[in-house]
């Protein structure tokens, strides 16, 4: 007979001390598979991350991550993920916006954030208010579009190339040659035709 797994207890009263922290800040609580995500509003960010941080004890940010849903309005989804010592418990804040509308930035809470936020900007495009340098930060600075946006294409825009000719990096538009664009789509756990250095040693005599 199967079983299904047990549900991850959360510290008692957690929950009723998160609504009553927030008040109308909070959009809405969710709980799926042990875990309490927080829809707040973006403009009461800063004030909803000071009261989970100072109230209900959440004091380490651990990360903040970009989510993009392409259909919907607002397309893009902020969210930071909390981390309380005392309790031992995890949480997280989820905050909806779109490429022109920024989101109030939380360095003055957490100070890492501002390198959390520089890698949102620069996957995304969402912008972040009151960050005092927010720059690119895993792409090239002369870097078109957010790799991380699902209508991004695979290949990118440009590529960046040192020119022998030129004695200069430069950027053109990626060009792929055939070669790449011929797959046999054989999945390498069926088996394929590709033979490698050091096949010939497995081979039957």
């Amino acid at each position: 007979m199967a079983h299904s797994a047990p549900a991850i207890a959360h510290p008692k009263g957690v929950k009723t001390e998160i609504k009553k922290a927030l008040g109308k800040m909070l959009v809405r609580l969710d709980e799926a598979n042990g875990e309490i995500g927080l829809h707040v509003k973006s403009g009461a960010l800063v004030d909803a991350m000071t009261a989970l941080r100072d109230v209900c004890g959440y004091q380490q940010l651990m990360e903040i991550a970009g989510v993009d849903w392409p259909s919907r309005d607002p397309r893009f989804e902020v969210v930071y993920c909390l981390l309380s010592l005392t309790k031992n418990h995890r949480i997280r804040v989820h905050v909806a916006t779109n490429e022109a509308d920024p989101v109030p930035s939380v360095t003055g809470i957490w100070p890492v954030a501002g390198w959390l936020e520089r890698e949102v900007f620069d996957m995304y495009g969402v912008l972040f208010s009151g960050n005092a340098d927010l720059r690119r930060i895993l792409t090239d600075y002369g870097f078109e579009g957010h790799p991380q946006r699902k209508d991004f294409p695979l290949t990118g825009y440009v590529e960046l190339r040192y020119s022998e000719e030129e004695k200069r990096v430069k950027y053109e538009p990626v060009q792929l040659a055939q070669d790449f664009r011929s797959f046999d789509f054989l999945s390498p756990w069926e088996g394929t035709d590709y033979v490698l250095p050091g096949d010939e040693k497995g081979a039957k005599k």
